[in-house]
């Protein structure tokens, strides 16, 4: 038996994300005390408190924490699945791929040739996203396929395939005292002002970024340093240098998509960036 139909999960949702029923029903579009019904029957079905209500203020318990996590998630992936559906059947459905700008370890333009000899091959539109958004647009149907970084993207919920897997090299002003070493291990940069990428939790404690390029000029005015995967630091900035990490764990740029995804156009371009970074 399904506890929650997609209904309630939006009602709740919106209650959640507003911490207003007054709002959440309008919202919604629906009467607040329809909208107070619903929550109190999901609590029943549930078992659990979902909301702590008093007259001035709603909060969440920690089940309605949970909650809301996994059901954006859901109403993510029924919405993925409708798009698909409805994709599946467009005989001229483009591809579309999601990248963050120089995120490619310079394997882009070989993939897209490979695919592009694929007797079913579409058009493929590139889509930007930024240094930590990329799941997402897997996950709500923005985009059919990404490339992503591992270890630092989330890949859970995600089938993917490992095209290339490179070593991380740490990133300096030229005037740094590390920037002479032939080499580093990750002992060295304790101490060092590491950067925290807007949007992921823990890091460093340094300045919080959103992009490389906005790190790369932070590093330049030796607000920090950084550790990136070795194709993201190609051509080497003016003004710094970069210097292995020997033992940082490696990383891998892999091609990904959605594990409820199996159309025949994602398993075709999968195979041919598969293809391309092998050849």
């Amino acid at each position: 038996m399904i506890d929650l139909e997609t209904r309630e999960l939006g009602y709740f949702v919106a209650v959640a994300e507003e911490l207003h029923f007054g709002r959440a029903a309008a919202r919604l579009s629906i009467a607040q005390p329809a909208l107070s019904k619903a929550i109190r029957r999901i609590e029943t079905r549930l078992g659990v408190p979902l909301l702590v209500r008093t007259s001035r203020h709603v909060s969440l318990t920690p089940a309605g924490e949970a909650l809301l996590h996994h059901g954006r998630h859901a109403l993510n992936a029924v919405a993925a699945a409708a798009r698909s559906a409805r994709q599946a059947a467009d005989a001229q459905a483009r591809l579309r791929l999601v990248i963050k700008p120089g995120g490619d370890a310079n394997l882009l333009s070989g993939i897209l040739a490979e695919y592009s000899r694929q007797p079913d091959a579409r058009q493929v539109d590139i889509l930007f996203g930024g240094a930590t958004d990329r799941v997402d647009y897997l996950r709500d149907g923005r985009a059919d396929v990404a490339l992503l970084y591992a270890p630092f993207d989330d890949l859970t919920g995600l089938a993917h395939e490992t095209l290339y897997v490179e070593g991380r090299v740490a990133i300096l002003p030229r005037d740094h005292r590390l920037a002479t070493r032939a080499e580093l291990r990750l002992a060295d940069l304790d101490g060092e002002t590491l950067p925290r990428w807007k949007g992921v939790p823990g890091g460093g404690t340094g300045p919080e970024i959103v992009d490389v390029p906005q790190m790369i000029q932070l590093i330049t005015l030796n607000r920090t340093i950084a550790v990136l995967p070795r194709s993201l630091a190609e051509p080497v900035p003016p003004g710094l240098v970069r210097v292995p990490v020997t033992d940082a764990p490696p990383s891998r740029l892999v091609v990904a998509w959605s594990q409820l995804d199996h159309r025949p156009l994602i398993t075709s371009f999968v195979h041919a960036a598969v293809a391309a970074s092998r050849s």
